[in-house]
């Protein structure tokens, strides 16, 4: 049985230029008995504009650990949900099935974890005829392991937040704040 009961991680991996395909998850990893099962489990209801979604890699091929993926964007029309329900929900697949591949989640786990993914797609993608989605699913891949790998590892750690913390800033705070 697994002692991951409450762990947290996120990550940013940037577009290629021109594309609006940022990836910005954040998640919750934790014990189907615990407090990230019960919040998962309170999930299975809808919410207007934020679906909320098994996390599969192809009809009737849902991961583990069960993964229950919503938006930071409320969605305003179908070629959005089309996006998220389609190359960002397959990217978000395979980086969780790799993650138990490369042993990051312990595969003898699956079946007593679960993940909450928030994710953030920009409602700009939906509307560009040019969106490349190969880069699209790229970003959200990678971000999916990076938030996998440092919520396992709890990373940052304080004492590396502690460290950088006049050399790192949000980068809204150019301008706004000196260190």
């Amino acid at each position: 049985m697994t002692d991951i009961v409450f762990r947290t991680g996120e990550a940013t991996v940037l577009a290629v230029e021109g594309q609006a395909t940022d990836a910005m998850p954040e998640i919750v990893i934790g014990k189907v008995d615990g407090p990230v099962g019960t919040a998962f489990a309170s999930m299975l209801g809808q919410s207007v504009g934020h679906p909320r979604m098994f996390v599969v890699r192809d009809l009737n091929q849902a991961v583990k650990p069960a993964t229950m993926m919503t938006t930071k964007v409320t969605i305003q029309n179908e070629a959005y949900v089309e996006l998220l329900g389609g190359v960002v929900q397959g990217a978000v697949g395979d980086a969780i099935l790799d993650s138990v591949i490369e042993g990051v989640i312990p595969k003898a786990d699956v079946d007593d974890l679960c993940i909450i993914a928030t994710l953030w797609l920009d409602p700009r993608t939906a509307t560009d005829e040019n969106v490349d989605k190969a880069d699209l699913y790229r970003t959200n891949y990678e971000a999916m392991k990076l938030a996998i790998s440092r919520a396992i590892k709890g990373e940052p750690t304080i004492d590396e937040l502690i460290a950088n913390r006049k050399t790192v800033k949000h980068y809204a705070l150019d301008g706004v704040v000196e260190y």
